[in-house]
C-alpha cells in the first residue's frame, strides 16, 4: 500500500503470545483420600471451539479420538478493531540509532503506531465439571480484570511495548452428542481484549552533525532597531 512494503509481524506476535500464556497448564485427579494419582498437561492448539465440536461428529476414526480427547484448550483471535481512546499524535516519531550497521551514520524513524483491540477467545472443552473448574482457577486470578505482558513489537528500534490483556467474560455451556447420556462436553469460553498497536514503516534519515546558525543581538533599542535572530543554514553529513 502507498508503494511500501514492510511486515512487522506484530500480529503474529500477539497471538504468539496470547496462546504462550495458557501453555503450560496442568490438572491433577485424586483419589478418595487425596492422593495424586494422575497428572494431565492440558493441550493448547489455535483454532475455535467449533473446529473440535464439529470434529467429534465426523465418522473418521483417527478425527474422531483426536477430537474427543479431553481435556483441551484452544485459542482464536476472532477480531481486530481500532481503538480511537488511545490514539497518540499522528506527526509522532520514534528515533532509533541503525545498529545494523558498524558505524552510525544514519537513523531509523518511525511514525506513532495506531492503538487496535485485538479480541480473543479461550475455550476450555472438558467431561467433567472438575476439570474445568480447576483449569479455571489457575487463570482467574491474575486477571484483576487485566494482566499485563512486555511484547518486543519493534526489535529495530528498541521498542518494547506493555501490552495489557484485559478478561472480559467467562461463559459456560454443556454441549451433548445424541443422546443426553453420551459424550457429554462442558464448553469454558473466556473472552478477552488485548489492547495493542500496529505500527508504520521505519524510514532511514541521515545523522544531522553540522548546524550553522547566523544570528544578531542589537546594541542598544534606541541606537539600532530590533532584528529578529533567524537560522541561515541547516546541514547533514
Amino acid at each position: 500500500m502507498l508503494g511500501v512494503t514492510y511486515y512487522h509481524q506484530t500480529i503474529r506476535k500477539y497471538v504468539a503470545v496470547f496462546g504462550t500464556l495458557f501453555n503450560d497448564l496442568n490438572i491433577e485427579r485424586t483419589n478418595a483420600s487425596g492422593t495424586v494419582t494422575e497428572k494431565i498437561k492440558i493441550p493448547l492448539a489455535y483454532g475455535p471451539k467449533q473446529k473440535w465440536l464439529l470434529a467429534m461428529s465426523d465418522t473418521t476414526a483417527s478425527r474422531k479420538v483426536t477430537a474427543t480427547r479431553s481435556p483441551r484448550m484452544g485459542f482464536a483471535l476472532t477480531s481486530v478493531d481500532y481503538d480511537s481512546v488511545r490514539k497518540l499524535n499522528t506527526v509522532g516519531k520514534n528515533w532509533a540509532a541503525n545498529s545494523s550497521l558498524s558505524t552510525t551514520t544514519t537513523l531509523l524513524s518511525q511514525f506513532n503506531p495506531v492503538p487496535y483491540n485485538f479480541a480473543f477467545d479461550l475455550f476450555i472443552l472438558v467431561k467433567n465439571a472438575e476439570d474445568g473448574t480447576q483449569i479455571l482457577e489457575q487463570i482467574l486470578p491474575y486477571f484483576t480484570p487485566e494482566f499485563t505482558v512486555t511484547i518486543n513489537t519493534i526489535p529495530e528500534m528498541g521498542i518494547k511495548a506493555d501490552i495489557p490483556i484485559v478478561l472480559n467474560s467467562a461463559d459456560v455451556a454443556d454441549e451433548y452428542e445424541g443422546e443426553l447420556a453420551t459424550a457429554r462436553t462442558i464448553t469454558w469460553t473466556l473472552s478477552f481484549t488485548m489492547r495493542g498497536y500496529i505500527y508504520p514503516d521505519i524510514k532511514t534519515g541521515t545523522v544531522i552533525k553540522t548546524i550553522e546558525v547566523n544570528f544578531r543581538i542589537p546594541s542598544d533599542e534606541t541606537s539600532e532597531p530590533l532584528i529578529t535572530n533567524f537560522i541561515i543554514l541547516e546541514t547533514t553529513s
